[in-house]
């Protein structure tokens, strides 16, 4: 099954603010990633191409990164996620970012089965809630994308 997931969103603030943060994924200094829902990202060798890590029970290796712009990520696990994932940042304008993540796979067998009624619904709202972080680091006015009714299912079976 093909599988294309785009999440964006507008952040009022100059590229290089928003690039910054990206420097901090995966650190003690972590100012993207919602740790305090979901379970930490970690790689093996830091933030550089060829590093292996992930989050949960989805593993992947740094393919590219160029600092500030962008990280490619390619899926080791589950077994049926072919393909990568990617986030991105891009200039609107002077002040203002778009801050992308996209899925682009294949999945096979059972994965095509974990994507549709699980892991789709949980990297939604992960997602959703990084974006908030991201915008949460320079705003006072701090926002939370609330969890749909499905998410909150997951959630609570898999504690």
């Amino acid at each position: 099954m093909k599988v294309t997931n785009i999440h964006k969103r507008k952040v009022k603030q100059p590229k290089h603010k928003v690039s910054a943060l990206l420097k901090t994924l995966s650190t003690k200094e972590d100012k993207i990633w919602p740790i305090a829902y979901w379970p930490a990202i970690r790689f093996d060798n830091g933030l550089k191409v060829g590093s292996k890590g992930g989050h949960g029970i989805i593993r992947y290796y740094i393919e590219d990164h160029k600092l500030g712009e962008y990280i490619v990520f390619r899926f080791l696990s589950p077994k049926g996620f072919n393909g990568i994932h990617k986030f991105e940042i891009m200039q609107i304008d002077k002040e203002n970012t778009e801050i992308q993540h996209s899925i682009i796979m294949n999945t096979e067998g059972m994965a095509a089965l974990q994507w549709i009624f699980m892991i789709k619904w949980l990297h939604d709202a992960l997602i959703e809630n990084a974006f908030d972080r991201i915008e949460n680091n320079f705003s006072e006015d701090k926002v939370f994308t609330t969890w749909n009714i499905w998410v909150r299912i997951w959630r609570y079976i898999l504690k």
